[in-house]
């Protein structure tokens, strides 16, 4: 029994440390578009994953979906992201996560422009304080191009990217749980709780 259960995480180990490569050609304005293929296995499984528009919302159905996202936000009681960007320890934790992920991945001809805003001057001040570092570190790698642009007085985010990416699964599950396991992203989590 026990060697059937060691031989098949060794399966599932050697499974994951099979690198993916992921082919990508994505823009956004107000959906996405664009196509993305997996290419597992050295080759043998291909999979393209397409991403089609979503239909416009009609204006009954858009006044629907707000008066209801509305009594959820009163309703339920949710974290905050704004209030944990704050939180200098949770913040710091997040720019390594981000950097361990960026570094975990093989990249190739990467370009990335985004424009991002929350509506609110001072949130997306917040929201920059975590997106610049990461820009200014990530500007100096000779296989991306990346260009993040903050929009100050609208809530948006638009998206233009194209590239080639490999990574094992393995190693960025590893990273993850990393993430998942620190101290500081759980203590942030539960100040904020506290404090709503």
């Amino acid at each position: 029994m026990w060697t059937g259960i060691a031989l098949f995480l060794l399966l599932v180990i050697a499974l994951l440390a099979i690198p993916v490569t992921v082919t990508f050609d994505v823009s956004r304005r107000r959906a996405f578009h664009g196509r993305i293929f997996l290419i597992w296995a050295f080759g043998l499984v291909r999979v393209p994953i397409p991403l089609g528009e979503a239909k416009p919302p009609s204006p009954e159905t858009g006044e629907t979906v707000r008066k209801s996202s509305r009594s959820q936000r009163r309703s339920t009681k949710s974290v905050n992201p704004i209030a944990l960007i704050r939180q200098r320890a949770f913040r710091r934790r997040i720019l390594k996560f981000i950097t361990d992920l960026w570094h975990a991945i093989d990249k190739r001809n990467i370009c990335l422009r985004i424009r991002l805003g929350l509506g609110d001057p001072a949130d997306t001040g917040r929201l920059w304080a975590i997106v610049g570092p990461v820009t200014g570190i990530l500007a100096n790698v000779k296989e991306a191009r990346l260009e993040i642009e903050p929009a100050f007085m609208d809530a948006l985010f638009e998206l233009d990217s194209n590239g080639t990416i490999r990574l094992i699964p393995l190693r960025i599950i590893l990273v993850v749980i990393g993430l998942f396991l620190s101290p500081s992203v759980w203590l942030g989590i539960r100040q904020v709780r506290n404090t709503e």
